[in-house]
């Protein structure tokens, strides 16, 4: 999957940029990465364009590769996006409590429940999130209010990359070649357990009430890329007070 929100949708942490990416070699315009996910996909992939806002682009996992790779499924409703990877255990006890048929797959849940967030707010998302078990990972474009929601789980079975690419749209795909080719030094793979909201930022659901800290990374040539994004565990949030319904997917 591939995912371009482009700058002002998805502000990214300040340390995510590398200085070495405007020495690296030319990298690809996020179109041009984008049309190439679509070649490489050609016989199962699909897009769909958000304006000048934001792309999304899925292709199913491959018949040979079934065994080995998690499932990825795609869903849009009521304006709302998701690309899904993986699979939740507890898929249907939480259908039963959000209200959604048997038949509902986890890309459907994740959109109904990051509707009922976004328009009720009976929970803050970091509770919501924990409640999921099994390996997932998700991108939502919220294409009605115009923000981008990206969640992973914390038992690392699932990977998501992301970087930001010359034109200063960001880049998020589970294919770290993807990332590279737009983003040349500039990425870094998307800290588990954790998510990222287009208006409330960056913050782990696992800890909420813990900061994220950047860590330096270098490459194998010595070369400082897009940092690391960890749980500072000496570190405490100040709770304040939500205003609004997109403050419940917040920390």
């Amino acid at each position: 999957m591939l995912a371009v929100f482009n700058n002002g949708v998805v502000n990214p942490p300040q340390e995510l940029h590398s200085p070495a990416s405007q020495k690296a070699k030319p990298v690809m315009l996020p179109a041009e990465v984008f049309k190439n996910f679509l070649s490489s996909h050609s016989g199962n992939g699909f897009s769909v364009g958000f304006a000048d806002n934001a792309m999304m682009a899925y292709s199913p996992a491959s018949p040979q590769l079934s065994q080995n790779s998690p499932q990825r499924m795609f869903c849009g409703l009521d304006d709302i996006y998701c690309i899904f990877i993986g699979s939740l255990n507890n898929l249907c006890t939480l259908n039963r409590q959000y209200g959604l048929s048997r038949g509902a797959n986890e890309a459907m849940f994740i959109i109904e429940a990051y509707r009922t967030l976004r328009d009720r707010g009976p929970y803050p998302a970091h509770q919501v999130l924990k409640d999921l078990e099994g390996s997932f990972g998700f991108v939502i474009y919220d294409a009605k209010v115009g923000n981008a929601f990206v969640a992973l789980g914390a038992n690392e079975a699932v990977k998501f990359f992301w970087g930001v690419a010359a034109d200063r749209s960001v880049m998020i795909s589970d294919n770290v070649d993807h990332i590279k080719a737009g983003c040349a030094k500039s990425f870094a793979p998307f800290p588990t357990g954790c998510m990222y909201h287009s208006e409330r930022g960056l913050a782990s659901f696992e800890h909420p009430m813990k900061k994220m800290k950047a860590m330096p990374r270098v490459d194998s040539e010595g070369v400082m890329c897009g940092a690391n994004f960890k749980v500072d565990i000496y570190s405490k949030v100040n709770s304040m007070p939500r205003v609004g319904s997109e403050a419940n997917w917040a920390i």
